[in-house]
């Protein structure tokens, strides 16, 4: 059996359809998630779902009864993640699973990266537990860019504080086959993979790009850090998390988030997606 957790997700979501593409009958694989009702569709495909709330330890050693591998998809929670994580180590290995995969940040060990502080004390809890693991690194993904793509279209401008730093990027399809790709192959235990798309560009060239697809002039305007955080804070954002946000595109500035190992590519068998054919995509459906 494989579980999946977050499995109502983008990601998740995602890594259950590649599992169910990959040949893994419906009946094997768990769909771990907070609200079952949710997840009425995975159901319907034979998915066995199983309640598994992060802050209910309870549900989770439930959730991971008779599991193999677990595919632990970190919580959007910011800031109480660890905790959250903690609980669910400890289900699986109550569990006794065999392999336990986990979603990381990008260089998690060496970026300055506020938000990869929850990832390391994870990564950390996870070589603690002695459990046979495998951590997937996953690097920005492209939609991240494309979040507040209607505003930028109207106004012809986005706003970051990356300067002239690179993102290797790559879209969330992309961290889902390779999930499932480790989730089901044999001697995983041990492996770290560094995940990121095949070409990196900065915000001013995905400006560019943006500008082609859009057919009118969208403008890159580089901001300080401090600068930026306000900027998020006034769309709305609460201010712990733009200064997350901020602080990100601060460490990209520096490169921590370029990569050009093309692990991820290797490890799915095939290109990761162009950033402009996922722009291209985001425009079209934006009418």
């Amino acid at each position: 059996m494989y579980a999946v957790t977050a499995a109502t997700g983008q990601l998740g979501r995602l890594v259950v359809a590649e599992l169910l593409e990959s040949g893994v009958p419906a009946g094997r694989i768990v769909a771990a998630v907070r609200d079952p009702a949710k997840a009425a569709d995975l159901a319907a495909k034979g998915v066995e779902v199983r309640e598994a709330d992060y802050d209910r330890p309870e549900t989770l050693r439930t959730a991971f009864e008779g599991v193999r591998r677990v595919l632990l998809i970190s919580s959007s929670a910011v800031g109480v993640r660890v905790p959250q994580h903690q609980a669910a180590i400890d289900a699986a290995k109550a569990a006794g699973v065999e392999l336990l995969a986990y979603t990381s940040i990008l260089h998690a060990d060496t970026t300055p990266a506020q938000l990869a502080e929850e990832h390391k004390a994870t990564e950390a809890a996870i070589g603690g537990s002695g459990l046979p693991a495998a951590i997937l690194r996953n690097g920005w993904y492209t939609e991240n860019h494309l979040m507040a793509l209607k505003p930028v279209l109207e106004h012809g401008a986005m706003v970051g504080a990356a300067g002239e730093g690179r993102f290797s990027s790559a879209t969330r399809a992309d961290y889902a086959a390779a999930a499932a790709k480790v989730l089901t192959a044999d001697d995983q235990a041990g492996k770290v993979y560094e995940l990121a798309g095949d070409d990196g560009y900065t915000y001013a060239e995905f400006a560019a790009e943006l500008s082609r697809r859009a057919g009118k002039e969208i403008a890159y305007r580089d901001l300080s850090e401090a600068d930026y955080k306000e900027v998020l804070v006034s769309a709305g954002l609460p201010e712990g998390f733009a200064a997350i946000l901020a602080d990100a595109d601060e460490a990209a500035r520096g490169g921590a988030l370029h990569d050009s190992s093309r692990t991820l590519s290797r490890l799915i068998g095939r290109p990761t997606t162009p950033m402009p054919q996922t722009v291209e995509a985001a425009v079209k459906a934006a009418g």
